[in-house]
């Protein structure tokens, strides 16, 4: 299989007729003789960019002979040789292992510092040798590079993939040729490609190893990842970390046992709730009025506190006397959480490592921070990180979301405590009963390609790039607002504080008791960081107290405006929306989201009609048709207002949540049929039977068993009102039904005769 690395030569002398240029021409036919291809550049030019080939050469042949390398002395230091010096750095600084030469007619390697001569793979003195033989040399070292960059599993697919044998075994299209014998089969194989559609196979092929029992190429590529990431053991995951974390909780979690959860987790640890029949007490995060959920305090992980929850939960206080003593069975925590805050790890471990049997980090945002010192401590497991000295540990990663793997990529690593290790062959029943038999390989190959781009020096870099890329975003954001002077303009939400160059100071995102600008009150010293990489864009019109200003630009306008112009934001709020600056990032796109904020800021000062501002949603919605830009912002940002919806949405996610059943049994009424569908109007005082979860932020608010509080009736009387008023900007609410007859909302509630019994 044939791939695009050429050997990049740099010489000024690259296009010229004199003797230097013939000598280097004729390396280049040789080497294109030996089948690589060159590329030719005559300046070193924008030694960023260069580096940047890095990932796309297999080789560099640097010219030492043009006129500005030459000193008074042997090793003297000109500013090409400065030049020469920071090239090779940068090179180096992404990629160790690239093959560098350096050649010359007249300078040897006495004119060259050592510590740039020590990261090279030879120095060729041109016309001593034939350029054949210089060439066979260098491709020789070339292709010996390309030849290590795959990792285990995809190594094997590619030459499974390329070695013709023909295919028996599911799946049905035989790699590819079913797709050739219809006309939109055809259009399908051209858009994947032949390589997709041959590395889709079956997990009958056994030279690529099994997922299912973790062998072969398979578990190779496990084990690297798992040296890679640090951890004790690692298991990718092809169905994303929904599932990891629901294998994780089959492995440690058994009806009855109480267990520790972040309040506002992902659901697919409420579904792990109710599947594993467990009984959760929950940590409760800050809140901001922005909708920002900041981090769970310090003092509620303290023993005695969890203690006192589970005295208080009346199912919890039951199992216990069932069973004195016993731990709580797993803490799961969002670590980060939705908008970028971390909590360091280790003032959990030492909280909790002796009275909790697992300690369990949904790090579904978080893959990258293994790999930088900024986020020391500030993640779950990695290299010589201490072990917890009873409680086994796992995070769950999902790599599609910050780094290189496919959709529905994912990862559960594991390190074992100082008492006890994971047992893989239980660990693997719980693995089976949520995984498919059918795997996608592909997206295995992309957890094993995700993992290697990782190893050090590269993922260090690609980490620190997405940093300084999310800073600059960051620096470009104020200079915009410093130059528009007293008019608008948007923020990113984050420290007063920002170096006006470079990465700063670790300390400058740490999060301190009672600071305005996150809003979370009195946060515990060194407890808490945020992530730069993560940026919430907050619009006018609140502010963190929850005050509304007298006009106001609500997020969901300028992400439709946003998307109509080609740019998708991964989340919105009332008055915020949420980028992330992932590895994939580039310069060109933030710069393009900049420089749209500022068409939409024309657009609104302008109050251009909507048909021409938002024309595709204007013809799905053409009552907005006559409606100007500003005056729709204006619109719906006094109904925020009148309903004071930022404190509204504050207190109905802070608000006392009773359990009135067992999630399981909850949930478990929806197959008895003991459930009937409540109008919306009743449901105060009723007990759901269904996750009832907001979007934004998509975090559930009721759980199975819980009761409706007024707060929270209140909130989906005020979503009924205000998607009737403003098609096309609705609330998104799931397990809030409309019927679309009568046009009223109902919820799935517990029968109260079977709630009775």
């Amino acid at each position: 299989m044939k791939f695009r690395f050429p050997i990049v030569i740099i010489d000024e002398d690259y296009r010229a007729d004199n003797s230097s240029g013939l000598g280097i021409r004729a390396l280049a036919q040789a080497i294109e003789a030996e089948g690589l291809e060159v590329v030719g550049v005559t300046s070193y030019g924008d030694l960023t960019g260069f580096a940047q080939q890095q990932s796309r050469a297999s080789a560099f042949i640097l010219s030492i002979d043009d006129e500005e390398f030459i000193g008074n002395a042997p090793g003297e230091e000109t500013p090409a040789i400065t030049q020469l010096r920071a090239f090779v750095e940068e090179i180096r600084f992404k990629n160790a292992d690239i093959p560098i030469f350096l050649y010359g007619e007249t300078r040897t390697s006495r004119h060259i510092p050592n510590d740039v001569l020590r990261e090279l793979h030879g120095f060729i003195h041109m016309f001593e040798d034939t350029p054949e033989f210089v060439a066979r040399s260098i491709v020789r070292e070339a292709k010996h590079y390309l030849d290590t960059l795959a990792p285990p599993f995809f190594r094997a697919l590619l030459h499974y993939a390329q070695d013709g044998s023909y295919s028996w075994h599911c799946p049905g299209h035989s790699g590819g040729v079913a797709f050739l014998k219809s006309p939109v089969g055809q259009m399908f194989h051209q858009f994947f490609g032949e390589n997709m559609l041959r590395a889709d196979v079956c997990n009958a092929v056994d030279e690529l190893g099994q997922l299912l029992d973790h062998t072969g190429p398979v578990a190779a590529s496990e084990r690297n990842a798992a040296r890679i990431f640090g951890c004790d053991h690692l298991f990718f995951v092809t169905n994303g970390t929904s599932t990891s974390n629901k294998m994780v909780w089959h492995a440690t979690v058994a009806p009855g046992d109480i267990v520790v959860v972040d309040r506002n987790c992902h659901k697919s640890i409420l579904h792990s709730i109710m599947m594993c029949g467990a009984i959760p007490v929950f940590l409760m995060p800050t809140r901001n009025h922005y909708g920002i959920i900041g981090p769970i305090p310090l003092d509620e992980f303290k023993p005695e506190t969890i203690q006192k929850k589970i005295e208080a939960n009346p199912f919890a206080r039951e199992a216990l006397a069932k069973r004195p003593g016993n731990k709580p069975r797993i803490l799961t925590i969002t670590q980060s959480t939705y908008d970028g805050v971390l909590y360091n790890v280790e003032m959990i471990k030492e909280l909790l490592g002796d009275t909790i049997d697992t300690l369990h980090f949904d790090e579904a945002w978080l893959p990258h921070a293994a790999f930088h010192d900024f986020y020391k401590n500030m993640h779950a497991i990695g290299r010589d990180r201490p072990r917890s000295k009873d409680a086994m540990v796992f995070a769950t990663q999902s790599t599609h979301k910050l780094l290189a793997g496919l959709s529905q990529a994912s990862q559960i690593l594991v390190q074992d405590s100082e008492s006890r290790q994971l047992d893989r062959h239980r660990f693997n029943e719980a693995y089976l009963m949520h995984t498919s038999t059918s795997p996608q390989y592909a997206i295995i190959a992309s957890c094993d390609v995700a993992a290697a781009m990782m190893e050090a020096p590269g993922g260090t870099a690609l980490v620190e790039e997405s940093i300084a890329e999310a800073l600059d975003f960051r620096r470009a954001m104020r200079k915009v607002d410093e130059e528009y002077g007293d008019s608008w303009w948007f923020k990113v939400w984050g420290p007063e504080y920002l170096a006006d160059e470079g990465m700063g100071d670790r300390e400058d995102w740490m999060l301190r008791a009672n600071e305005r600008w996150h809003g979370f009150g009195n946060l515990a010293e060194g407890f808490n960081l945020l992530d730069p990489i993560k940026a919430t864009v907050i619009t006018p019109g609140l502010d963190v107290d929850g005050d509304f200003a007298e006009s106001g630009i609500p997020a969901a306008i300028v992400t439709k405006y946003l998307a109509e112009h080609g740019i998708i934001v991964e989340k919105t709020g009332l008055y915020s929306f949420f980028i992330m600056f992932t590895i994939g990032i580039t310069k060109g796109r933030w710069n393009t989201l900049v420089t749209e904020l500022q068409q939409f800021k024309d657009d609104y000062d302008s109050n251009q009609p909507l048909w021409r501002v938002l024309p595709e949603f204007v013809a799905k919605h053409p009552r907005y048709e006559r409606v100007g830009l500003r005056d729709l912002c204006q619109q719906i940002h006094e109904v925020y207002r009148d309903n004071d919806v930022a404190r509204l949405t504050t207190e109905m996610y802070l608000s006392d949540m009773v359990p009135a059943l067992k999630p399981s049994k909850a949930f478990s009424m929806m197959a008895h049929r003991e459930i009937e569908r409540v109008p919306l109007d009743e449901l105060e005082g009723r007990v759901t039977a269904i996750l009832l979860t907001p979007y934004p932020p998509g975090i559930p608010l009721l759980i199975p068993g819980e009761v409706f509080n007024k707060t929270i009736v209140d909130y989906l009387r005020f979503a009924r009102a205000f998607n009737e008023r403003f098609p096309g900007f609705e609330t998104d609410i799931h397990g809030l039904v409309k019927d679309e007859t009568s046009g009223n909302y109902y919820v799935d509630c517990v029968m109260q005769s079977a709630h009775a019994g």
